[in-house]
């Protein structure tokens, strides 16, 4: 079990965050086995919010600021990609190198698709 990283979870008066005897209430921050928000880490998209208003100017410092464009040349545009045939029996797929770009296509084998660290043909 793990808690919602929200900053401000505790505040927001909910059902499922009260908690304690009569006369003794208290709101406490969520806790959850997975959360689906902030990589898995928020119970909502507020407290997601929450988190990037109090963290994310320090988080972009920590992790690396962008100072120029990133851009898209011919040479890094490749991705895998595959077109899927209903009609053949086996349901096999054609897989292949796209372009993104230029929209060229180079053929692509089952293994070399599944290969993760393949990113360029």
């Amino acid at each position: 079990m793990k808690y919602c990283q929200g900053p401000k979870c505790h505040t927001y008066q909910t059902k499922d965050r009260i908690r304690g005897p009569k006369g003794a209430k208290v709101y406490q921050t969520r806790r959850r086995s997975s959360f689906y928000y902030l990589g898995g880490n928020a119970c909502s998209m507020q407290c997601e919010r929450d988190w990037f208003e109090k963290f994310g100017e320090q988080a972009v410092n920590h992790f690396g600021r962008i100072h120029e464009p990133i851009k898209l040349t011919e040479e890094n545009a490749w991705v895998k990609d595959y077109d899927y045939d209903w009609n053949t029996e086996d349901r096999q797929s054609n897989w292949h190198w796209l372009n993104t770009i230029t929209n060229e296509r180079r053929p692509l084998t089952r293994e070399q698709y599944n290969n993760t660290s393949l990113i360029r043909p």
